[in-house]
């Protein structure tokens, strides 16, 4: 029943703490510290994504959405009013192309597709390879169009439409820059420094990227007209749609709705985190899954067998267990009677492990055969100048 998953869906990560313990650092190019999500509530103005919203999401429901990954939003009621009405309705959600993807990036990108499977609208992937040569220092030219390469066949993979698709790369769709100086003209240094944090010792780089992420927001309704376009973001990005839905009427637009999603799990602790460190790559072998799961998956079970009997786990702390709520695990039957067996005793942390791991690797088997076949028709989905 829907009702009873939405009423577990924010067991898990306790966040609450007094306010001097909280010590926290959220900005769409660091994330640090304790992260209170309910703070950030209140902080960046968004609206807790509450039962009634809740219950007007149509079935079937990806794990991230259904089970309390989506926490908050802004304007989504409204995009599904729209949709309701036979109104035009896009989603959109881009990538910065860093790194390669690990599993905690899909959790994010299985939200989009959730809004394009089940409400039959285009979705555009806007790649930000120009942000990440801005941003990270260590990356070239080369290593930045390697990863957003590698990162759209990732992305792709997860089962996007190729019909209502749309990838473009900022160095590649160089057409996307007439739109970005339209959006530029409408953005005050100021506001961009006092929004995004920006410091002296920043390139220039960094204080024009506002506006092309701006742009990469409004695209759909520079290319389509005005409509709403639903942002699903991790909330440290939400800077960007304040930024963008300060200005969009001032191209006769509608101001994009977003859905925030929490951080991924980290795989030394149940903390969310964006951080990379001990991850599993998407590119993992089976044997380094396993081993990856074995030596750092933060557990929730007791130190030895015999307590672990007699007190049970605690699954909301445990790494394997969160993964498999917040992605692996689709039958809600089957995740209520881990949750059960791992509290009673009954299922040893090594046993989730185990099972954890076989669900990875059979998903990303299953992922790489999808990526091969993503790569060899690639053309249907990108926006080439």
């Amino acid at each position: 029943m829907k009702k009873s998953i939405f009423d577990n869906r924010s067991k898990g990560i306790s966040t609450e703490k007094s306010d001097a313990a909280i010590r926290m650092s959220v900005t769409p190019w660091e994330v640090e510290g304790d992260i209170n999500y309910d703070k950030l509530i209140e902080e960046f103005g968004t609206r807790p994504l509450d039962s009634h919203l809740f219950y007007r999401l149509k079935d079937p429901m990806p794990p991230p959405v259904k089970r309390g990954m989506c926490f908050s939003h802004r304007d989504l009621d409204k995009w599904l009013d729209a949709y309701d009405n036979g109104e035009k309705v896009t989603v959109l959600s881009g990538r910065g192309p860093s790194e390669k993807m690990h599993i905690g990036h899909l959790t994010l990108y299985a939200i989009p597709k959730y809004f394009q499977d089940v409400y039959k609208c285009t979705a555009y992937i806007p790649v930000s390879d120009d942000e990440k040569f801005y941003v990270k220092e260590n990356l070239e030219i080369e290593d930045v169009e390697m990863f957003a390469n590698d990162n759209i066949l990732d992305i792709l993979a997860m089962g996007f439409d190729p019909n209502k698709t749309i990838v473009h790369k900022d160095f590649e769709h160089t057409k996307i820059y007439k739109y970005a100086a339209q959006v530029a003209k409408k953005i005050t240094y100021s506001t961009a420094k006092a929004v995004f944090g920006l410091k002296a010792e920043n390139n220039i780089g960094w204080v024009f990227y506002p506006a092309m992420q701006a742009t990469h927001i409004l695209y759909p309704q520079f290319i389509e007209g005005p409509h709403l376009t639903l942002v699903p973001i991790g909330i440290d990005q939400d800077p960007f749609i304040r930024a963008t839905r300060d200005i969009a009427e001032k191209f006769g637009f509608q101001k994009p709705a977003t859905i925030h999603k929490k951080l991924a799990p980290g795989l030394e602790g149940p903390k969310m985190s964006s951080s990379g460190k001990n991850a599993i790559w998407l590119s993992d072998d089976e044997d380094t899954v396993a081993n990856k799961v074995h030596k750092y998956a933060f557990s929730g079970g007791q130190p030895s067998i015999k307590e672990h009997r007699e007190k049970g786990g605690n699954p909301d702390i445990d790494v394997s267990f969160l993964y498999l709520k917040y992605f692996f695990e689709e039958d809600d039957n089957k995740l209520e009677q881990i949750d059960r067996d791992y509290r009673d005793g009954s299922l040893l942390s090594g046993e989730l492990k185990e099972y954890f791991i076989e669900k990875v690797n059979n998903y990303l088997k299953e992922h790489r055969r999808r990526r091969e076949i993503v790569e060899k028709n690639i053309d249907k989905y990108m926006l080439r100048d």
